[in-house]
């Protein structure tokens, strides 16, 4: 029989949301992987009689195992490759200074400056500033053994261990991740299609669809640019990418119209699933109901179109759009991105942020004498990482994670003899690393914590005596972290993600005219969209964030949040009403599309101004058989969500 919670005993939902394990399924050739790079250094190490070195090795492998994300073997190349070479520069440069006092203070800040500065590139430049300031903390915390050159030449050797066997299915399987990605974008365009009409399910599945285009592009468009354009099975991807655009366009005017669609109608899609992801080139026939509709003519037209395409053997690139734009070189993106680091003031500001927290624990450890300080500086690292997810809720998960993970640790290091008996159990921890991170940041914390605290042993030989010094420095760094990187810098909810939700409105005004102007590229429309989808997927991503903080951003977040889902809906209506244009639907006057694109650019403007919610009109009028009627509906809806209560 369940029990409730006493009224004054309820968890907040912030909490709750928090401490929710997220749904993923376990990876298994990452844990074997994990298992087999962090064991094997310490055996070779105990064999040769440097167990240090064996330990320094391990260490390497662990950033290469945190980083071991990727499915495509060129993103594990950069994703293990590139951070290791900035770890190894940390390395360097904190062993160089280590012992130096005020000097290795300075030192360490100005890394920490840098890597802030540099972590808001992109997500493997992130990971790479994490594993430079991590690493430099490690050499100017730790008397590393041997000249200055071994302790980086071991952590790259490590990592570099993950990164060959991560590699070694390449020959066999080369570009099978590829397929597999688009493929699933594939069938998860088939699980929209059979969620039309079921308003409480499309919304969810709609965006499980625009997360995954977005990996596909990413992945695909991101290869092609290194290839040129003359890879064939990067061109026929992207060109079966495009295909299923029109499929995706179609989606909203058959959940508008409020009737189911055929079973066979997404069982078709998943067909077309299964020929991408195998790589079939032969023909495919479609058992599809004959369309009575506008809409059921725009989804038998698009599914056709991409039958043809998934069935075409070679594709020719000059024939083929970027439906996201083709980017730009490395030499062009890299000085880009260099000029943007610079002078942003979102890069300064991280950077500075950062720089704070890591000179205030540096400051204070070298005034207090604390056992094992450098933990203090790598706790504020991981913690003070927005684009990771919300400081608070980082500092609350790192703290109870620690805590979790201690309790394993004591165990381990109480009961296990040093020696070999810490391979067998390096092989038994080490996969819970892989196994434990989609959960959730506490789930990781709690699985790294204790393969930690065995390698720091080998090391120092103090076996129990370190977790207590490993919990008080984790609380100690999670709260100069909130202190000074959350609580002195009052950046509201609004601020970061009210404006995002702003532009992402006036964005929209803007696709309701292109989308029914004459002279509009089709391509550039589709461009349009994707972006825009794109956007309004970073935005609901920073508000789930801000809705794991607790009050008053958390109740802020919530208020708005349904703004969000209906911008969502005003964009899929608008897509619904150019499919139905152009499958035959009478297209709507230059005075309603005026009348439209007006409201929504209001709308963008008292978003992007107030910090509560603030009255609006809602006074859209047109003809009640336009194709824009429900898209005048949504505009409504969204305005009045924006309205008092």
């Amino acid at each position: 029989m369940s029990r409730e919670f006493p009224i004054g005993l309820t968890p907040p939902d912030w909490l709750v949301r928090n401490l929710r394990p997220q749904r993923a399924p376990l990876n298994w050739p990452a844990m074997a992987r994990a298992s087999i790079s962090m064991a094997l250094p310490l055996a070779v190490g105990l064999a040769a009689g440097r167990p240090a070195y064996g330990a320094l090795a391990s260490m390497g492998a662990l950033s290469g195992v945190i980083s071991d994300t990727a499915d495509a073997y060129r993103m594990r190349l950069l994703n293990i490759a590139v951070p290791q070479l900035f770890g190894a520069v940390g390395i360097t440069l904190g062993a160089l200074f280590y012992g130096h006092g005020w000097v290795t203070v300075a030192v360490v800040t100005a890394v920490a400056l840098v890597s802030g500065m540099i972590s808001t590139i992109g997500a493997v430049a992130s990971v790479s500033g994490l594993v430079l300031l991590l690493d430099a903390v490690i050499g100017a915390g730790l008397p590393l053994p041997g000249p200055w050159w071994l302790a980086p030449a071991l952590t790259c050797g490590g990592a570099l261990l993950v990164l060959l066997l991560a590699l070694l299915a390449w020959p066999l399987r080369s570009g099978v991740p590829e397929r597999a990605s688009v493929a699933t974008a594939y069938r998860t365009v088939a699980d929209l299609l059979a969620a039309c009409g079921d308003p409480g399910r499309y919304d969810e599945v709609r965006y499980d669809v625009t997360q995954s285009l977005n990996q596909s592009y990413d992945l695909i468009l991101a290869h092609r640019a290194r290839h040129h354009g003359r890879s064939p099975e990067l061109t026929r991807l992207l060109a079966q990418l495009n295909a299923i655009t029109p499929v995706v366009e179609a989606a909203p005017a058959v959940h508008l119209a409020g009737q189911p669609l055929a079973p066979e109608v997404p069982e078709a899609v998943r067909n077309l699933a299964r020929a991408v992801g195998t790589g079939y080139t032969g023909p495919i026939g479609l058992a599809l109901p004959a369309p009575t509709t506008e809409t059921g003519r725009a989804v038998d037209h698009a599914l056709r179109h991409a039958a043809d395409v998934v069935a075409v053997p070679d594709v020719d690139p000059r024939g083929i759009d970027d439906r996201l734009g083709s980017p730009a070189s490395l030499s062009i993106r890299t000085a880009r991105a260099a000029r943007n680091v610079t002078l942003s003031a979102n890069s300064w500001r991280y950077g500075l942020r950062l720089a704070l927290c890591i000179g205030l624990a540096q400051v204070l450890v070298s005034i207090i004498p604390v056992p094992r300080s450098y933990w203090v500086a790598l706790t504020i690292t991981f913690v003070l990482k927005p684009d990771f997810g919300s400081v608070f809720s980082r500092a609350l998960l790192r703290s109870l994670g620690t805590v979790a993970g201690l309790v394993v640790a004591a165990a381990v290091l109480a009961e296990v003899p040093r020696g070999w008996w810490d391979v067998p159990t390096m092989m038994i921890l080490a996969p819970l690393i892989p196994a434990f991170t989609p959960r959730g940041y506490g789930y990781q914390t709690a699985a790294i914590t204790p393969v930690i605290l065995l390698l720091s042993d080998i090391l120092n030989h103090q076996g129990t005596g370190l977790l207590l010094p490993r919990l008080v420095d984790s609380l100690m760094g999670c709260a100069i972290a909130l202190i000074a990187g959350y609580l002195l810098w009052p950046e509201s909810w609004h601020t970061r993600v009210g404006d995002r939700l702003a532009d992402a409105v006036a964005d929209t005004a803007r696709y309701v005219e292109c989308a029914f102007g004459s002279a509009a590229d089709p391509a550039a429309r589709a461009r349009m969209r994707r972006r825009l989808y794109r956007d309004l997927s970073v935005v609901r991503t920073e508000f789930q964030r801000a809705l794991t903080e607790p009050p008053p951003t958390g109740q802020r977040a919530a208020a708005w949040w349904p703004l969000v889902v209906a911008v969502e809906r005003i964009v899929d209506a608008t897509t619904a009403a150019r499919v139905r244009v152009k499958h035959g639907a009478e297209p709507p006057s230059s005075a309603e599309i005026t009348q439209v694109s007006r409201q929504l650019r209001e709308l963008s403007e008292g978003v992007r101004q107030a910090e509560t919610l603030v009255a609006v009109r809602t006074d859209l009028t047109g003809p009640a058989d336009s194709v824009l009627e429900p898209l005048r509906q949504e505009v409504a809806a969204a305005r009045a969500i924006a309205s008092p209560r």
